[in-house]
């Protein structure tokens, strides 16, 4: 069994991290913070640079603390977070499926990181060196919880249409 978690870890970690590379540094064939900005915009997260920063730290962030293991249900909710603002924004308006461009595969990476943090990491885990786990549905609570904060503040922030605050923090005046 822990093994079997341990490559689960690996593979939705490993592939968010990825994502949110792509993101960040135009990695793997991605369109990097310019074409992330432009593209986050046009789906009303102003402004956009901001945005692509934030959510490409979050994918590699929570990915990679997912894929290692470490705070599994605090990493799981970063994913739920990523996840569902996704599904929601961009793929809820072509229904489940995932071949009309549906929410299907964010809702089952989503799903996948919501087990890990039920079940708890594993053997192979930051959290089991350390002597840290939570029991299941306490587990549980926190990654729906984080991952809930994180869409709903992701939503707000989008209809809001400015997060000049964070903004400033990144890019500061002269």
């Amino acid at each position: 069994m822990d093994t079997g978690l341990l490559l689960l870890r690996l593979l939705i970690g490993g592939l968010l991290a990825a994502h949110g590379a792509q993101k960040l540094f135009g990695w793997f064939s991605g369109h990097g913070l310019t074409g992330t900005a432009d593209f986050l915009e046009s789906l009303g997260w102003r402004p956009g640079r901001t945005f692509a920063i934030l959510l490409g730290g979050a994918e590699v962030a929570g990915g990679v603390a997912l894929a290692m293991g470490a705070a599994t249900p605090v990493a799981a909710g970063v994913v739920i977070a990523v996840l569902a603002n996704a599904a929601w924004v961009v793929h809820r308006p072509n229904g489940l499926w995932n071949t009309a461009g549906g929410y299907e595969y964010p809702l089952v990476l989503a799903g996948a990181a919501l087990v890990l943090a039920l079940s708890g990491p594993g053997r192979f885990s930051i959290d089991h060196l350390a002597g840290w786990q939570l029991p299941s549905l306490a587990a549980a609570g926190v990654a729906i919880g984080v991952g809930m904060i994180g869409w709903l503040a992701g939503n707000t922030a989008r209809d809001a249409g400015s997060i000049s605050l964070f903004d400033r923090w990144i890019r500061p005046s002269t």
